[in-house]
């Protein structure tokens, strides 16, 4: 048995043994999608009674967990910074107790530790190889610069946690504490596609060429996208998600990363988000390297890839260009993710192009997604000085170096024809241009 072996026996404990080293006012800091700890996680409540003010720094969460209930008796208890939000941030919202960090991932760590350190960090890892390392595999959006800054760090060790090659290692002699588990990981199955989606991906395909290097977000439209590039050649990747439907592109022949510029012949991402089927495609797989989202998102690496193509999901844009992508009647509903750091590295690169995708209307065809101005409250997540290409199941708007009149034509032919004609009026009337 080797010196690694009998470290990391000497630190194996129970759920409740892990538990048990989190104290009043600590900021715990924990990976997220597929990588939740959610052995840890689901028995977090247990410990409301010996604790007051743990602040648990929050990415998503679709997996449920008591201590995101809303329970007078958590008031106090756990409080939520949330990164971004999803269905359990939102549910929770009204009740005080979960506030959003507006953030890029590219400093998300950085701008977050000025006022409050991690002092836990809480993931789920690979069994240790000969060499004593464990691997955060499938996130690394904020992990590896979190993990830095804690003085305790508790893994969930799984054997159904792939091997991902990149900056996923942690060291046994690092680590405080170890559970074990078995469970499945948190899987993601990819949303059934409109043929509004599958509209939308024609007209991005136009615009992408054999040879780009891509990054694509999660939703139906992305995937649309994907599908309607399964005729080009030798397409890059360059993301903050590594999804299913990159993965389907690189089983095609399509996805390469033969032209890329950086990391050549590699498919790199901050995080990895989907099905089983795609853990174990990116397993001991040499072409995938996953890296920091500081390192990914930054927008000088960004920039470094030539042809570069940023393609991102909104929710409204309005006739100057602005594009709000995390919220709804003026309360947070998403975040901004890695939006503006995509929208403007790519645009930096040579010869590289940002593209906004969304359907022309929301709320079953009611409102119109391009409006004359954001409604009030609305979140700008890229500003119209930022923006490039909006798409919808209507055509495209190149923005890029437009004036504020032509921007307004532009969007107003990609609208949804119902509301052009309400939208030239509005456009008249306020003096927009």
């Amino acid at each position: 048995m080797s010196k690694y072996e009998d470290l990391y026996k000497s630190k194996l404990t129970t759920v409740e043994g892990a538990l048990s080293k989190i104290k009043s006012n600590d900021v715990i800091a924990m990976s997220c999608y597929g990588s939740e700890p959610v052995t840890i996680l689901e028995q977090l409540h247990t410990i409301k009674d010996r604790i007051d003010n743990v602040t648990i720094w929050h990415l998503l969460g679709y997996w449920h967990y008591k201590f995101l209930e809303d329970n007078p008796e958590y008031v106090g208890k756990f409080d939520i910074m949330a990164t971004f939000y999803g269905p359990a941030a939102r549910k929770l919202h009204k009740t005080g107790r979960v506030s959003y960090q507006p953030n890029h991932v590219r400093d998300m760590v950085p701008k977050r530790v000025v006022n409050q350190r991690p002092n836990v960090f809480i993931a789920t890892v690979s069994p240790m190889d000969k060499n004593g390392y464990v691997r955060e595999s499938i996130s690394l959006l904020m992990e590896n610069d979190a993990w830095q800054h804690a003085d305790t760090i508790i893994v969930e060790v799984n054997p159904n946690v792939p091997l991902v090659y990149g900056d996923t290692e942690i060291h046994i002699n690092d680590i405080d504490c170890i559970v074990e588990t078995t469970r499945p990981l948190i899987s993601f199955p990819s949303p059934p596609m409109s043929d509004i989606d599958l509209a939308i991906g024609q007209y991005v395909s136009a615009v992408v060429k054999d040879g780009d290097c891509i990054q694509l977000g999660y939703g139906p439209a992305p995937n649309a996208c994907a599908k309607a590039f399964m005729g080009k050649k030798d397409l890059g990747v360059h993301t903050e998600m590594i999804s299913e439907s990159m993965m389907e592109l690189a089983l095609a022949g399509v996805v390469t990363n033969k032209k890329k510029t950086l990391h050549k012949n590699k498919m790199v991402g901050a995080f990895i988000l989907g099905s089983e089927n795609l853990y174990k495609y990116v397993d001991n797989n040499p072409s995938i390297l996953l890296k920091p989202g500081s390192y990914t998102n930054d927008l000088r690496v960004i920039s470094q890839n030539d042809n570069m193509v940023s393609i991102n999901s909104a929710l409204m844009v309005d006739l100057s260009g602005q594009v709000n992508s995390e919220s709804i009647n003026g309360k947070q509903f998403g975040g901004t993710g890695g939006q503006n750091d995509t929208a403007i590295g790519s645009v930096m690169a040579k010869n590289g192009k940002s593209i906004i995708i969304m359907p022309s209307t929301t709320a079953k065809g009611t409102i119109s997604s391009i409006q004359p101005y954001l409604p009030l409250g609305s979140t700008v997540s890229v500003t119209r000085n930022d923006v490039d290409y909006v798409v919808t199941e209507y055509g495209i708007a190149h923005l890029r170096g437009k004036t504020i009149r032509e921007r307004v034509n532009s969007l107003i032919a990609i609208a949804h024809p119902d509301f052009r004609n309400e939208l030239k009026e509005a456009a008249k009337k306020n003096e927009i241009w």
